[in-house]
């Protein structure tokens, strides 16, 4: 046996201890990760050949997509390779890795979102100055905006949460290096900074999330008024997708990590974990393309032979050149 208190890693205590059921959780993980990054690649590759998605919103949608795919790849892979050998080991500096990237690419996909909320706040309701608010500089600078918010966030946390001394076992009872887990293997009274630090994070995404629902009042109060059937029907098309995704991340990691920790986790709080670092990444990408028309289109056009021969008679040209 190991001796826990003097390796300079974390174990992961994962899902099972039971190897079949470990097998089992890879192979599921395995197909979801695999979901995601075709889902999420495409949506990039779509975004990014099709002409006339070069927009505000799918340039954010793309962006989005970016976010996801690194997302899923900071905790499934490692979890995956932990079911697999049996091992659920990882060194510090995997921990301090997957902790900084883990919490820059969340504060990111909450600022991404919050974008995504006001550019559709810009596009319905101010329409005619639209392209004057959302032009190519300033989508670039928002995004850069959000990228840069998302690495400091992670920067500051990682800094605050490695500096606590540790005492006890070092022992997460989750399947990556999550840091209310991780807290609990604080000294006492040495983690005051930390909470510190997720108490400004916190308030900071509650003022995203008022931006987002102020946004969608006054988006769902100018649909309202739109006499056609059919314009609501196009406006709720891009907005419904988008409201969804957000709901749903936004709740599921705030009750997670604003609900008292349990002194003995349980199999509901590995499963619940996954509602917040496995779904959205992988129902994304299926949620803006079944109620956006032209996303499917897009998709059609990509997937299609002629598409693809005509790409193929593109490529040897260049090669020729």
């Amino acid at each position: 046996m190991v001796n826990v208190t003097s390796v300079s890693g974390f174990f992961l205590m994962g899902f099972s201890d039971d190897r079949q059921l470990q097998i089992l959780h890879a192979l599921l993980f395995l197909v979801t990760y695999l979901l995601a990054l075709t889902g999420n690649l495409l949506i990039i590759t779509i975004t990014t050949l099709d002409h006339r998605l070069h927009s505000p919103m799918y340039y954010f949608l793309k962006h989005l997509s970016l976010l996801d795919l690194c997302f899923i790849s900071v905790t499934v892979p490692q979890s995956i390779a932990n079911s697999l050998t049996n091992n659920g080991y990882i060194s510090l500096g995997q921990c301090i890795l997957q902790v900084f990237f883990f919490i820059a690419l969340a504060s990111s996909e909450v600022a991404i979102l919050t974008v995504m909320s006001y550019d559709r706040y810009v596009a319905i309701c101010q329409p005619l100055k639209y392209e004057m608010i959302m032009d190519p500089a300033a989508c670039r600078r928002a995004v850069m905006a959000v990228w840069t918010a998302g690495g400091l966030s992670g920067l500051l946390h990682t800094a605050v949460n490695f500096s606590i001394p540790l005492c006890g076992e070092k022992v997460i009872h989750q399947f990556f290096c999550d840091i209310p887990q991780m807290l609990k293997l604080a000294c006492s009274y040495e983690f005051l900074n930390e909470i510190a630090v997720a108490t400004f994070t916190t308030s900071t995404a509650i003022a995203c999330l008022i931006s987002i629902v102020l946004s969608y009042i006054h988006i769902f109060s100018t649909v309202l008024r739109i006499p056609s059937a059919e314009g609501r029907t196009k406006v709720f098309s891009t907005c419904l997708p988008h409201l969804f995704v957000v709901t749903f991340f936004l709740s599921a990691a705030g009750f997670e990590f604003l609900r008292p920790p349990s002194d003995s986790p349980s199999a509901m709080d590995l499963m619940f974990s996954i509602f917040y670092t496995v779904i959205p990444p992988t129902l994304n990408p299926v949620i803006y393309s079944l109620r956006n028309e032209a996303m499917k289109a897009a998709l059609r056009k990509v997937l299609s032979k002629e598409e693809f021969v005509q790409r193929k008679m593109l490529l040897k040209a260049i090669f020729k050149i």
